[in-house]
Parts: structure tokens; C-alpha cells; sequence
């Protein structure tokens, strides 16, 4: 109970900074806007041996690998906050607090993932008109298989951050393993056009198994086994990443 208690008072502050300056929200949404509005449109031939008729079919493959691309480059950068807060002693304060120290890291990790869930809340409205079509119940799921997805990049942010605490040093660490993870999971087009080797490596990849999810649930196939595997490996993965994180935070900062 103090764990949930405490998690509960870190992540009300945490969402009351990101309410104050709600143009993070904006700027996160942007990009992603971008590519619904200028790229999607440009795969209805490519996606044509996928089944793609029409630009809605092709909104129902892209949109679920954008709001994968969300969570996997909002949420590994979300440690670069944490450096802000250690370099200004924020955390150091903190430590001395009777707040339990997995519930600094998970509640800055949940205010992470409600602002991801909130710009992808946004960006699945913008693509209504578009054509997309997805069930509510389909779309809660997805939802739930996003934020997991938020919490764990969120988690190995703060946990890179706690290894390499500069800006400088942070940065290509976190673009270097986002890159591979991007591309290896079928964000901009499905795998099904790649490769065998990739398609093999990819299976390695828990955010292909994400995006494969969230893919059949907007497709209205909840009931495929892909959907409750990309649960299962993001929740274990989740799991593993918070607690990796959490080690690092007790035996890193001082």
C-alpha cells in the first residue's frame, strides 16, 4: 500500500508540471501529424499486396506502427528530464524523503505514459476522418498494450540516464538503440513485405510484437494469437524494465 501510496503522490506532482506546460503535448503530436497527413497517403500501392484497397485500409496499417513510433522515441527520450532533475538536486532531495524509491521512478514513468496515451488519443481522432475504423473495445486494448509500451521504454530511459548522465553522451545512446528497434519491428510498413532474415530477426524484437498486436486489434482481429503474445511479451518486458531500472536507481544516485 505505501508503494501504490507513494506512486500516487510522485506521479499527481509530475502530472501537475506537465499540466502546467501543456506545450509538450503539442510539440509530441506534431511529427506524428506529419506522417498521417504526407507519408500514410503515399502507401496505398505499396500496401496493395497487403490488401489495401483504399486509404482507410492503408490509415488501419500505418496508424497503430505511428503510435508505436511514438512510444518507442517519446519514451526512451523521457530520461532526459531525469538528467535535468539530478543535475538540479531534485532527486538528491527526494532520496531523503520517506517516499519509497521505485515510486519516484514509477511515478515519473506513469506521468510518461499518460502523456503518450493522451498525444495518441489525438492522433487517432486526426485520422477518423481519414477512413480509420476501429472498435472501442479493440481500441482500449490497444491502448492498454501502448501504455505498457510507454512504461517500459519510459523505464529504460531513466535507467540509461542513471548510466550515462550527461546530454551529450545520452543522446546517441538512445538514437543508436532506437533506430534498430524502429525498423526491426515493421512501424512504416509491415515485415510481411521484407525480407526473410528480417522477418527472423524481428521476432526478437518485443516492440514488433507491439505493433503486430496493436495491428490485428485495429484490423478488428482481437481474437488472433499475435494479440495476446505482444501483451505478454510487453508486460513481462515491462516488468523487467522497471525493475533494471530501479536497481540502477538505488545503487547509482547518491
Amino acid at each position: 500500500m505505501k508503494l501504490a501510496r507513494d506512486t500516487w503522490l510522485v506521479f499527481q506532482r509530475q502530472l501537475l508540471l506537465m499540466i502546467r506546460t501543456p506545450i509538450w503535448i503539442a510539440v509530441g503530436i506534431i511529427q506524428p501529424v506529419f506522417y498521417l497527413l504526407l507519408f500514410a497517403p503515399l502507401l496505398k500501392k505499396v500496401l496493395a499486396s497487403e490488401g489495401a484497397r483504399s486509404y482507410a485500409d492503408v490509415y488501419q496499417v500505418y496508424v497503430p506502427g505511428l503510435l508505436a513510433v511514438l512510444c518507442i522515441f517519446g519514451g526512451l527520450y523521457t530520461g532526459f528530464s531525469l538528467l535535468g532533475e539530478l543535475r538540479s538536486g531534485i532527486i538528491e532531495r527526494s532520496r531523503v524523503t520517506p517516499v519509497s524509491r521505485l515510486a519516484l521512478l514509477l511515478g515519473r514513468a506513469m506521468r510518461e505514459m499518460v502523456a503518450l496515451l493522451v498525444q495518441a488519443v489525438l492522433i487517432t481522432l486526426i485520422a477518423l476522418p481519414f477512413g480509420l475504423r476501429v472498435s472501442p473495445l479493440n481500441l482500449l486494448l490497444a491502448y492498454l498494450l501502448l501504455g505498457l509500451l510507454a512504461l517500459m521504454t519510459s523505464a529504460i530511459s531513466f535507467g540509461i540516464a542513471l548510466m550515462v548522465p550527461t546530454d551529450a553522451a545520452m543522446s546517441p545512446v538512445v538514437n543508436t538503440i532506437a533506430q534498430p528497434i524502429a525498423l526491426l519491428s515493421g512501424v512504416l510498413l509491415p515485415l510481411t513485405l521484407a525480407p526473410e532474415w528480417q522477418q527472423q530477426a524481428a521476432r526478437w524484437n518485443p516492440f514488433y510484437w507491439a505493433v503486430e498486436g496493436m495491428r490485428a486489434l485495429f484490423s478488428g482481429h482481437a481474437g488472433d494469437d499475435v494479440v495476446w503474445q505482444g501483451l505478454l511479451v510487453v508486460a513481462v518486458m515491462t516488468v523487467l524494465a522497471v525493475y533494471w531500472s530501479a536497481r540502477l536507481f538505488s545503487t547509482r544516485v547518491r
